[in-house]
């Protein structure tokens, strides 16, 4: 393992830096985010990673505190990582850099890789409140925890139980929600998003 850099500043900004500020780093934690993960799951969800900066990076944040691995029990048998309590600290440093990059997001390049969760961090804030949100793109489907204050924030397919709403979209309407071009309630309103549900979340995207 090697020896972590330092900007040797006594400054929490650059002290933070240190930890996060390497390529790769926090787009780990996105995915990580979503719960327990194997090696193979977030190689396959971070497209442009080589394995060997993969590996590094996850010994790197398991050595500073931010992730921890463990191994399935039988039959899965496998090793996961997941985010320690301080790795899940940086959600909200998370949404305030997608939020702060909206302006640059632009439309999609043809190079540019997607996979449907990526938009679960944007959609997460545009909505209030606690309970599960189940999303249904064409690229497929997510689910979000809304309000969770500990645990995965988000997870790829169905809602593991019954969610409070069902929202159905297409990708075009959740990029732009993604872009800060519309806000989600006006695009329930323009009926760009089908709501479904009867939990709260449910009805206060409805009461527009």
């Amino acid at each position: 393992m090697s020896p972590r850099r330092s900007y040797d500043q006594y400054c929490s900004a650059a002290r933070a830096l240190d930890l996060v500020g390497d390529r790769w780093t926090l787009l780990i934690v996105r995915e990580l985010l979503a719960g327990p993960r194997r090696y193979t799951d977030l190689h396959a969800d971070l497209p442009g990673v080589s394995t060997d900066v993969l590996a590094s990076r996850l010994k790197d944040m398991e050595r500073d505190g931010l992730t921890t691995r463990r191994r399935l029990p039988p039959p899965g048998a496998a090793y996961v990582y997941e985010l320690t309590p301080r790795g899940r600290g940086l959600l909200p440093v998370l949404q305030t850099l997608g939020e702060w990059g909206q302006a640059a997001l632009g439309d999609r390049r043809p190079t540019d890789a997607v996979r449907a969760h990526w938009f679960a961090l944007p959609l997460l804030r545009e909505l209030d409140g606690a309970g599960v949100v189940e999303v249904r793109l064409d690229e497929g489907q997510f689910h979000l925890h809304v309000g969770a204050e500990d645990g995965p924030v988000y997870g790829d397919g169905p809602a593991p139980v019954e969610p409070d709403a069902r929202l159905v979209l297409d990708a075009d309407t959740c990029a732009a929600v993604g872009r800060g071009e519309v806000r989600l309630r006006d695009a329930v309103r323009a009926g760009r998003v089908t709501v479904t549900g009867d939990g709260p979340l449910a009805k206060a995207l409805r009461e527009v």
